[in-house]
């Protein structure tokens, strides 16, 4: 595979096959020699890991593995992996895996030095500043999946075991020192995980190009970030060894991520609290509710998506986009409705009032009510 650079947007990226080699070297730049590894347990046994544990050994770096990181992580996991770091003596994290292990990599690095507790720096107004910036550790992400973007993202997501909400923690600091991107290590990933993550990815897109809100260099990124989904994805799925399909996936979850700084919206306050409670798959949760929140919000992208379609290869203007969308779920293996992940008898009324109080909310290009998103519900249900 011949895709292979160094970027320094929005933080240092390396990206290209091979790379993973790069890690203790990234971690002497961001200044730890002593990392811990953080991974779920899905991934804590794969030889990857093994294989990332023993760069970081040969490294010279005093390294040690972190693997109880739940699919939705939760303050639980943070604890743990809090006490974790400090009995090691650590210096730094390693974030390893997919969404799920980054975001609570980087939640480890910013909360270990902290003495408020988590939800005091939830992603509200200047709530970051009550941080104490001096005791924020680095972290090195590796992303194992091409999907949430979290890799490059100032925010980590975390579940309330309370109150079965997800929360957004802010800080600026929160940012990785630096990324690799090594689309050798996402051949291994299920199709199913595939499709899911890849199709995050797009929901990002998706969802930042359609905000109202003005920030140009976002709505750019968003739009080259669909195009590589719609031209990639698929190969990815049916040829899981395809590095450079594999490559441009990685490409557009970082893209969709650094992108979102544009807003996100409806599919997003929809799939939180539904990911929270019911536990379904954030990528796969996203891909159901697109078309819903794209038949909502159609009197206000419309005219934005006819003039796109050429440049991403749709036909039909937005209502070709609206067809294409829904073909592209089907040939994923997305199913129609959420019933089918397991959303059986849900709490209506606690699942609407979590998707209005999600900040996702202020980037619906239709501004959302409670009719609305109960009607939003009773489609993707």
């Amino acid at each position: 595979m011949s895709l292979s650079a160094n970027w320094s947007y929005p933080t240092a990226i390396r990206f290209g096959v091979g790379r993973i080699a790069e890690l203790a070297e990234a971690c002497g730049v961001a200044g730890i020699s002593r990392p811990l590894l953080v991974t779920d347990k899905g991934l804590a046994d794969l030889p990857m890991t093994g294989q990332a544990l023993e760069i970081l050994r040969k490294g010279g770096l005093d390294a040690a593995l972190f693997s109880d990181v739940d699919p939705n992580p939760n303050e639980a996991n943070l604890n743990a992996g809090i006490a974790a770091f400090k009995a090691g003596g650590h210096d730094g994290v390693v974030a390893f895996g997919g969404g799920s292990s980054l975001d609570l990599g980087k939640m480890i690095a910013f909360m270990a030095g902290q003495t408020r507790p988590v939800w005091d720096f939830e992603d509200i107004g200047d709530w970051w500043t009550r941080a104490d910036a001096s005791a924020i550790f680095p972290n090195v992400a590796v992303p194992t999946t091409a999907g949430t973007g979290s890799e490059v993202g100032r925010a980590g997501v975390l579940t309330n075991v309370e109150t079965l909400e997800k929360k957004i923690i802010f800080h600026p600091k929160i940012l990785p020192s630096v990324v690799i991107c090594d689309p050798a290590l996402t051949t291994g990933m299920p199709a199913a995980i595939t499709a899911g993550t890849g199709l995050d990815a797009f929901a990002h897109c998706v969802e930042s190009f359609s905000s109202p809100h003005y920030h140009p260099m976002s709505q750019g990124i968003a739009l080259e970030g669909m195009r590589l989904v719609i031209e990639n994805l698929p190969k990815a799925y049916q040829e899981p060894e395809n590095l450079e399909a594999r490559g441009h996936m990685m490409s557009a979850a970082l893209m969709g991520a650094t992108a979102f700084q544009k807003g996100l919206g409806a599919i997003h306050a929809l799939s939180h609290p539904i990911g929270a409670i019911h536990k379904t798959h954030h990528g796969t949760t996203n891909a159901v509710c697109m078309p819903a929140v794209l038949r909502l919000n159609a009197p206000a992208i419309a005219e934005r998506f006819d003039q796109a379609g050429g440049y991403i290869g749709v036909e039909g203007g937005f209502a070709g986009f609206q067809a294409f969308v829904e073909r592209f779920n089907n040939g994923l293996g997305i199913p129609e409705r959420l019933s089918a992940l397991g959303v059986i008898e849900p709490d209506i009324p606690r699942l609407v009032k979590g998707a209005l109080s999600d900040p996702s909310c202020g980037g619906n290009p239709v501004e959302l009510t409670v009719e609305n998103v109960e009607g939003l519900l009773a489609e993707v249900l």
